[in-house]
């Protein structure tokens, strides 16, 4: 009985050691591509929010980290510098809106190097579907009414939902996550007004570049 249960413990601890092998194997061969397909994600996603126009850089790599509270997190978020001939024409900017409905939303926003946005996409989220997800471009295209639009001293007010006497609509039963966007889109480009020359004077410290 007793080599019959070390028999078995036997087994079973070399196939634990054979499976976790073959997965560290997996990955290992796996890693690059993983890598290619991230970033392929990730220049895809930064070619919706700046237009092709704007820059002869690879955006992906054109990247500096910077934080703060206006961003919504207390970890470092990435900006991503548009270039034509090595001068600054536009840049992407991740941040998060913390008080989404069910958790923080991830948000980028592409502007001009004047602080016109170009685009914003929501990167993450976990609202509701058929309420909240409405932030999502692939169910609505709410959040393309950014596009066009500035933050200035005079239009603060004006960066709000409706209901809240603001110029965005809101979603029918879902008014916290779209009051949650809107604040983060202007926050964060409330930052990058503000900081613009010292975010444009940064290295590029990602840790992406080739």
């Amino acid at each position: 009985m007793l080599n019959a249960i070390r028999k078995n413990g036997l087994t079973l601890a070399i196939f634990a050691c054979a499976s976790t092998g073959v997965v560290a194997v997996t990955q290992y061969l796996t890693k690059d591509q993983i890598v290619r397909q991230e970033r392929a994600q990730l220049q895809a996603t930064l070619n919706e929010v700046i237009p092709h126009e704007l820059h002869d850089n690879e955006l992906y790599a054109s990247c500096t980290l910077v934080s703060d509270p206006a961003l919504g997190t207390t970890q470092p978020q990435p900006v991503y510098i548009a270039n034509i001939n090595n001068e600054p024409k536009a840049m992407a900017i991740e941040s998060v809106a913390p008080d989404g409905y069910n958790g923080a939303i991830k948000i980028i926003v592409g502007m001009d190097i004047e602080g016109t946005i170009l685009g914003t996409r929501v990167l993450a989220h976990q609202e509701t579907p058929g309420l909240g997800d409405k932030i999502d471009l692939r169910i609505t295209d709410w959040v393309l009414g950014f596009t066009g639009k500035q933050v200035t001293e005079d239009n603060q007010s004006q960066w709000a939902v409706r209901k809240d006497g603001g110029q965005f609509d809101s979603f029918t039963g879902a008014t916290i996550t779209p009051r949650a966007v809107v604040k983060a889109v202007k926050n964060t480009v409330n930052y990058v007004n503000t900081h613009r020359d010292k975010i444009l004077n940064q290295p590029l410290n990602c840790g992406g570049e080739e």
